[in-house]
């Protein structure tokens, strides 16, 4: 069992430098942990990359479909009350974006005070970082 962040996701639905890295590492644990915004936050990415001309509508939709089949699998951590003021504390500690620290908040909630003991998969290397200052095992 591992938290995924949004930028490791994306390179399991469409093919990117990182995605066989990506790919074995869930082949060796299917279980998934991310962030209740996570759909969001690829499905951006693939609109992104279609606007932007680096896919097509019909492979956007491909992904935004392979999306929607991952998250019927997948453990979702929802937004509840207690995220919000760690999120608040890592954006005055790192130099991290709402989302991201978010999303951090969001792992080391389900570590229930062992940040050792849920791997964190992410490849946004600002993120990694606060990742492990706050003793999260990261995995790229």
């Amino acid at each position: 069992m591992r938290f995924w962040d949004s930028s490791a996701i994306v390179p399991l639905l469409v093919a990117e430098g990182q995605s066989n890295a990506m790919r074995e590492l869930f082949a060796t644990d299917a279980t998934m942990i991310v962030w209740w915004s996570t759909r969001v936050e690829v499905a951006s990415a693939a609109t992104r990359r279609e606007h932007a001309g680096a896919l097509t509508t019909s492979a956007s939709n491909t992904m935004l479909r392979t999306l929607e089949d991952l998250a019927a699998t997948w453990l979702e951590v929802q937004p509840v009350a207690a995220i919000r003021p760690l999120a608040r504390r890592l954006l005055r500690t790192h130099p991290l974006r709402a989302a991201d620290a978010l999303q951090l908040a969001a792992a080391i909630a389900v570590t229930d005070g062992q940040p050792e003991t849920v791997p964190f998969v992410c490849l946004d290397e600002r993120l990694r970082e606060a990742a492990r200052r706050e003793g999260l095992v990261v995995i790229e």
